[in-house]
Order: C-alpha cells, then structure tokens, then sequence
C-alpha cells in the first residue's frame, strides 16, 4: 500500500523573491489608503499590488500600507465586499502619502469629518493623492486649486462644472508636485509604476508591470478613454476628426457645414458619411452626444435643469425637454427625481429648479433633423 505524502510544512519564496538587488532601504514608504464607502476595489488593489511585488522583488520592505476609514472599523466597496481597516482619522506622519480611494456616490461618502481630515494632513505637509472618484474629495476639500488633475471619465463633465478651479485634464493620471491623480481602473496602476520607478528606478517598475502581465506602461500624456476610432468601431480619419471637434464643443455647437468646411468636404460628403459608417446623420449624432452629457450633469451634480441645458448647447429649456424625452423617453425633471439604482430620491414637486413650473417644459411631438441643432 503506497503511502501518503506528509503535509508540507515549509513555504518556499516567490521565485522573484529578490530578483534585483537595491541599496538597503533605512524604511519603508508609508502609504495610507482612505477608503471612501462604495470605494472602487479594482483601483484600489491596482495600488495595492504594485506596491506588494515591488517589496517582493527587491527582498526588502520599500513600501508599506494602512488601511483607512472614517468610522475606523471597515470600508465597503462597491462591489458590497467589506474590509476591515487599521485606523480612523487619526493624525499622520508628515512624510506619509494619502491615497483617497473613491467609487459610486462619491459626493455622498465625502463628509465634513473626511473633508477637515484631509485639510489638516495636506497643511501638514502629507502627499494627497485621488484615485477613480477619489480626486473629487481631493477637490472638494480645496486641496486641487490651481492644480492639474484627472478623474474616472464618468464624473468629468460633472467635476469640470463644480471645480472650476481645477485644471481638469483627460490623462490617465497626473502628477503635479505633491498632488498626484488618477483615472481609476488599470490607470492607477500606471501611477503607482510610475511613482515607484521615481522612488527605485525604471528597471523595478518594469519588474513590477512584468509580474502583472502589464506589457505598455502609460505615461501622463495618454488619454484616459480610447481613441475614437477605437470607441467607435471605426477607422475614418476625417470621420475621427469631426467627432473630436463635436466632443469638444458641446455648450456651443458647430453647424455641419462648418463641420465639413473644417475637414474639406461637402455638408452633402458629411452626411453621407455619418449614414454610411454611423446609420445617422450628423445633427442625429451630436444631439446624442449633448444628451449624453446632460444626463451625466442631471445625475451628478446640483445644477440646475437651466444651466444644464445651457451647459449642453440648448437655447431654452422648452427644447432640451423635448429633445431628452424624445431619447430617454422621461423628462430632465423626472431623471433628476431618480438614482441610478432607480428607486425614487424624493416625491415629485410642483415646481422646478429656478421656481419654473413643470408646464415650463413643453412635451412636443416627435424630433425632427431640422430641430436639434
């Protein structure tokens, strides 16, 4: 009868254990990550990663981290996968680096006791830094002003309009002295690679990106959403372009004609090409993309119904009603009285934002091309 293999006991080291030799760190980094209620789990542990085989490779600690939340016991993410934290608001090193890990309702779970923790620990001199929705409660705090930041592209136009202050760029992360941001995702891995490449050097980082199966490491100056031609399914430079210039001019919309004079073709040629490669005209199109952005601004932010359709390139508000029902088949109003989640956030009431009654907003029949520009 064969015997049975006795239970290992004994654990081996990683085989990159080690695997490049570094001068003996005097101590390690510290890194405290805020974690905010509903935060984001995979920006999260594409921060924590990075930093763990960074430690691993080079057979010491470089790094180490703490786990933070307001309440001091656990932190839940979105995902509804709860962790257990170390420590509270409670005072920091001056050398210590915070990372504000946001995720959905990130407005929500920035309180005041949050918001004045932050304050104290950036007047102390601590590096702050925001991931996915986590540059939000950077820039709520005051701690962005004047600085260049990114943010998950999901909460972009709603952050350019409450943060003006904010030198809001569309990079996959930023690093502005001692304020660093990124976009959430696979885009917070990128910053960490690149904040240890700066603190060990590019061969460590690239030991890292390599262990994580990252085979390109992004720099500041990629977009943080695909090209174009990639988002859209297809590759027409001059179909490219012309995108490119409605995405960039939603508040004050370009004619297609100018449109088309812009890349050198007819109004005829553009819309012919949209048909082809889009099965819409151009006006079709950017009336989708106005709306687009309005529905982002009625769902995350204060403003109100007025200034959004201001804000997306709409004359009257009596239009911007029509127009939206006509896609989303409910009123700007009713779409403000709705989470995402679609429970109701409060019962209907006679008036809307700026005192203007619901009968403000005319529902008219169906849109025509001729309308929606």
């Amino acid at each position: 009868m064969r015997k049975s293999s006795p239970t290992r006991t004994t654990s081996r080291p990683a085989p990159s254990y080690g695997s490049l030799h570094l001068p003996a760190q005097e101590r390690p980094k510290r890194i405290i990550f805020l974690l905010l209620e509903r935060f984001t789990l995979m920006a999260f542990t594409s921060a924590c990663e990075p930093l763990r085989l960074a430690n691993q490779i080079a057979g010491q600690k470089l790094y180490e981290w703490v786990l933070a939340s307001e309440n001091g016991t656990t932190a839940t993410s979105s995902g509804l996968i709860d962790l257990k934290v170390d420590i509270g608001l409670q005072e920091l090193g001056r050398d210590d680096i915070i990372i504000v890990c946001g995720g959905i309702d990130v407005s929500k779970a920035t309180t005041q006791p949050i918001l004045n923790w932050l304050r104290r620990e950036g007047r102390r001199g601590c590096v702050l830094a925001g991931i996915c929705t986590g540059t939000w409660t950077l820039a709520q705090a005051g701690l962005l002003d004047g600085r260049r930041a990114t943010v998950h592209w999901e909460i972009h136009d709603a952050f350019s309009e409450d943060f003006d202050s904010v030198d809001l760029v569309k990079s996959v992360y930023v690093f502005d002295g001692n304020r660093l941001s990124a976009a959430g995702g696979t885009a917070t891995l990128d910053l960490m690679l690149r904040m240890i490449a700066g603190d060990h050097g590019e061969a460590i980082a690239g030991t890292v990106a390599d262990q994580l199966v990252h085979t390109a490491i992004r720099s500041e100056n990629d977009s943080l959403r695909l090209s174009i031609p990639t988002r859209i399914g297809v590759r027409h430079p001059k179909l490219a372009q012309v995108i490119g210039r409605m995405e960039a001019n939603i508040e004050d919309p370009i004619s297609p004609a100018l449109l088309a004079t812009e890349v050198g073709m007819s109004t005829r040629q553009l819309e012919r090409l949209f048909r082809r490669y889009l099965n819409r005209s151009p006006k079709r199109y950017y009336m989708e993309l106005r709306l687009q952005k309005a529905r982002s601004l009625l769902m995350q932010t204060e403003m109100s119904i007025i200034n959004v359709a201001l804000a997306c390139g709409f004359a009257s508000p009596s239009h911007f009603s029509k127009c939206y029902r006509e896609h989303y088949q409910t009123t700007p109003y009713r779409e403000r009285g709705t989470k995402s989640d679609g429970q109701p956030l409060r019962e209907p009431a006679s008036v809307l934002t700026d005192d203007l009654p619901v009968e403000f907003f005319p529902l008219d029949e169906g849109i025509e091309d001729d309308d929606l520009i």
